[in-house]
């Protein structure tokens, strides 16, 4: 390990010196360049990734300089790889960076790529305000590159976290959305069925019992199998429950569904915050009664 770092520092040394000198052939940045990548490589090995973040930050500037600005954006990322392991913040900003410098030149797929890895840094640290706001550019990057697979992944997120922040309607539109998109694919029809329960719990969460009764005649209608489904069955059971305010007819509902296919924690989330709403409701009507 320390073997690494002295070659690695001795490395960053003479590219400095390129870089203060005069280069009589060739590019002093471009001497430089090959020298503090071998510098970076070397702190890498050591695992010494701070220092190794940095010199790919050098790096960076010394393609800039050169007009170089693809090589620019990968040095960049290769920062925010290595500053991952210690410094979400400073990876998320290099990232960035290289994002912008992606959009510069045309390469959008890239930058998307990079968009929605920020997002998933957002992720792991529990941001969801803005892991939803870089999952969204994402999902535009990658739909205006017509990789709609990836875009729907994104807006996925989108949806997940925006229900989460209680942006129902956000979420309403995208679930709806990818159900249209998915039914006219022969290998995603199978899904269709859990993008309209996902939208319809998001209906459920805003509690208006015409509109959750309109979206269930409109999922019918989009998808004529949605009604045979068990998944149909539980939103207008729940429904019902809500109409009635019965919390056991509820509770009942969901037990029933959850038995047979269980429920990750972000519909056991939502569904709950229903509850709590239902429940809120039978305690004021018992209370003037």
């Amino acid at each position: 390990m320390a073997d690494q770092v002295s070659k690695a520092e001795e490395f960053e040394k003479k590219a400095e010196k390129k870089l203060s000198g005069w280069a009589l052939f060739g590019s002093k940045y471009e001497d430089a360049a090959d020298l503090f990548e071998k510098a970076a490589n070397s702190f890498k090995l050591a695992k010494s990734w701070d220092r190794a973040g940095g010199t790919y930050l050098k790096l960076a500037n010394c393609h800039l300089k050169s007009e170089s600005k693809h090589e620019a954006a990968q040095a960049h990322v290769d920062a925010a790889h290595c500053y991952k392991k210690t410094n979400i913040n400073e990876a998320i900003s290099c990232l960035n960076r290289a994002v912008n410098l992606y959009c510069d030149i045309g390469r959008l797929s890239m930058a998307a790529r990079y968009l929605k890895e920020i997002a998933e840094l957002y992720e792991s640290e529990q941001n969801i305000e803005k892991a939803l706001v870089y999952y969204e550019k994402s999902a535009d990057f990658y739909q205006n590159e017509e990789v709609t697979t990836t875009a729907n992944q994104c807006k996925q997120k989108v949806a997940q976290f925006a229900a989460q922040l209680e942006q129902y309607q956000k979420s309403i539109e995208i679930y709806e959305d990818i159900a249209r998109q998915s039914l006219s694919n022969n290998l995603l029809k199978y899904g269709v069925k859990g993008h309209l329960l996902n939208a319809g719990i998001c209906q459920l969460c805003k509690g208006d019992i015409v509109a959750i009764t309109n979206a269930l005649e409109r999922y019918q209608e989009l998808d004529p199998t949605f009604s045979s489904t068990r998944e149909c069955r539980l939103l207008a059971d729940i429904a019902a429950a809500i109409d009635e305010e019965d919390v056991g007819k509820f509770t009942d509902a969901v037990k029933d569904f959850d038995s047979m296919t269980p429920l990750d924690s972000w519909k056991t989330t939502l569904l709950l915050r229903v509850k709590e709403k239902l429940k809120a409701k039978e305690l004021e009507e018992d209370d003037l009664t």
